[in-house]
């Protein structure tokens, strides 16, 4: 018997997807719950999680019942599903009543494989009255971090989802995430009572992304000349931690010449919906968002993800990270920062009214990411340990690994910020405080006679922007703190006084004044040597039906598979069917247009050569 249900999921995979053999583990969970055991399941994004639930739901007697966040996006992944052939749909408060009753109807008739709901519509009596009627083959909780209190997604409807187990004790569940430190994936466990499930742990590395983390002025220029030298014609999201900044940014990368569109929930429904829309199914769009857009993107060829503000957290920065490169293509992760950041988010934790541990968790996350903005090593090396696993050399495919930071001996710099801070009182912010290390005198200094201090002046061998790193770097080393009750006023830790009785020294980052350029990198993602002219036509096919059927183009085929078919050129469809992400599906329904398109390149090619 176990070998069967191994050929049918395999047939699954080959027939729908257009796949020859499972990746990673997935063979390994698609059996387990095939079997009617239980599973946790950390991949990556772009790892194919939805795999390890869709081909049992198909396998398995009944319809898989997919818990997911993501209401707007239901009708996307749906979608893709009937594009292979698989019956999908969906319930949620978008449809009007009479499409629900017809979803339901499905579902009882037994015509669906797959049925995806919020875990709102779960909750609700009317539908859970209705899964007692129906025959069910799993139950697929995706985004399960969402479970977690502590987490930067909390969702108070996915801690009653523990009723499945109690109600459906004889039904396999799959809780999934990208994203989860060993606290988040025990907390899964407790609240879904998942005590029994396997556990699936992949590595948390997505070796095509290259990580690039810089601090600077003028952040919006340094972002425009990266994405001018690196992805002119890229689909990207850029994330600003405000509404007005989203709205300023989307404007001001529109006047550019990019199309560039805000979202953010202070935005309609209708609104978020249609640049949503936009962004899968054209072309070169930039999405510039707040934290509120991106959970569940299946839009595979989104080339950089650039963050214009510090994330609050290292999970928040890999799962929006995580969003660029879902085709396994050379992507990029961008950040700028700056010593605001580093105030302003230390300000809000100070400020929240939570209780006294989740803002020492919260304070304790947000010191990790400072960590890795401010690590002289391999970035990668530090983002896995994060999630707990070692990569035992530096991954090359960072900017630390191509151009090594250089450290200085700021101890002497570091003692006079910290005596300047103590000597004005412990009550003004940095830009005060640098003015006086710099000798420099206004009506403001000169009230305070600040301008007699022993500190005044003492600093000139460094000059702002210098200094600006210092205290930005002490910031974040949490020699120095910024209390909310003084406006951002300065004062000192006890971190500080080792450092200031001698006790200890202090290297710190070299100010560098780097380009948007893309140094030459060693990229650990092969790729196809492709004939670049054919796959444009390709892309430009692809296109053209996206848009008769209404939807994105990578639901007709992925890039990773056009690259195929322009570095193989086939020209029967029984070459076509070998080809990596060609279904019987899709080879039906669009194997012959492509392979015309194929074949006119070729004879065109065929005829530039004769002449």
């Amino acid at each position: 018997m176990q070998v069967e249900t191994g050929e049918a999921a395999l047939q699954v995979l080959k027939s729908r997807y257009g796949y020859d053999q499972f990746r990673f583990r997935q063979a390994e969970i698609v059996q387990n719950l095939i079997d009617g055991n239980d599973a946790l399941v950390l991949m990556p994004t772009g790892g194919g999680k939805s795999l390890c639930y869709q081909i049992p739901a198909i396998v398995r007697e009944g319809v898989g019942i997919v818990i997911s966040p993501l209401i707007a996006l239901m009708q996307d992944q749906v979608n893709a599903l009937n594009t292979i052939g698989i019956r999908a749909s969906f319930l949620n408060s978008t449809q009007s009543f009479e499409t629900r009753g017809e979803v339901e109807q499905q579902l009882i008739n037994g015509d669906l494989d797959l049925l995806y709901v919020s875990p709102e519509r779960l909750n609700t009596s009317d539908f859970f009255n209705l899964l007692h009627s129906i025959d069910i083959a799993l139950f697929a909780i995706d985004e399960a971090h969402c479970v977690s209190q502590w987490g930067h997604d909390f969702r108070a409807d996915y801690m009653r989802l523990k009723i499945l187990h109690e109600s459906f004790p004889a039904i396999p569940r799959i809780a999934l995430t990208a994203t989860a430190d060993r606290r988040t994936r025990d907390e899964i466990i407790q609240q879904l009572e998942l005590h029994q499930a396997a556990r699936y742990i992949h590595s948390f590395d997505r070796p095509n992304i290259f990580y690039r983390i810089s601090e600077g002025q003028n952040n919006r220029e340094r972002l425009w000349q990266f994405i001018e030298d690196n992805h002119a014609e890229s689909a990207g999201i850029v994330y600003c931690l405000s509404r007005k900044n989203v709205e300023t940014v989307a404007d001001w990368l529109s006047r550019k010449g990019r199309i560039a569109l805000p979202y953010h929930a202070g935005m309609s429904s209708d609104q978020r919906a249609e640049h949503q829309r936009r962004f899968l199914v054209e072309d070169g769009v930039i999405i510039v968002a707040t934290i509120a857009f991106g959970m569940g993107i299946d839009k595979p060829d989104v080339r950089f993800v650039a963050h214009l503000n510090l994330p609050k957290t290292i999970e928040a920065y890999y799962q929006e990270t995580g969003r660029a490169g879902r085709d396994g293509l050379a992507a990029d992760a961008w950040l700028a920062y700056g010593m605001q950041d580093v105030i302003n988010l230390r300000m809000i934790n100070q400020q929240n009214e939570a209780e006294e541990s989740h803002k020492i968790l919260q304070h304790s996350k947000l010191e990790a990411m400072l960590g890795l903005c401010e690590q002289v090593g391999c970035r990668r090396q530090t983002l896995l340990a994060y999630f707990d696993e070692q990569l035992e050399k530096p991954c090359g495919h960072c900017d630390n690994c191509l151009l090594p930071p250089t450290t200085w001996d700021a101890t002497e710099a570091a003692r006079m910020a910290l005596s300047c801070v103590y000597r004005t009182g412990q009550r003004f912010g940095t830009n005060y405080v640098i003015d006086i290390l710099l000798g420099k005198t206004d009506e403001r200094i000169e009230r305070n006679r600040h301008d007699q201090i022993s500190t005044w002046g003492i600093g000139t061998e460094l000059g702002n922007n210098q200094w600006r790193s210092v205290f930005r770097q002490l910031l974040a080393f949490a020699y120095l703190e910024s209390d909310s009750e003084l406006h951002g006023g300065l004062r000192l830790t006890q971190h500080a006084k080792p450092l200031l009785r001698g006790e200890e020294s202090l290297h710190l980052r070299e100010v560098v004044e780097t380009s948007g350029k893309r140094r030459k990198r060693t990229n650990r993602v092969v790729v196809e040597q492709t004939n670049q002219p054919l796959f444009e036509r390709l892309r430009s096919l692809r296109k053209t039906i996206a848009e008769e059927n209404g939807v994105p183009p990578y639901v007709i085929f992925h890039d990773r598979t056009l690259h195929q078919m322009a570095a193989v050129q086939p020209l029967e469809l029984e070459q076509m069917a070998e080809l990596s992400g060609v279904g019987e599906k899709k080879l039906t329904r669009f194997g012959s247009i492509f392979l015309r398109e194929i074949e006119d390149f070729v004879v065109g090619e065929s005829g530039d050569e004769l002449n």
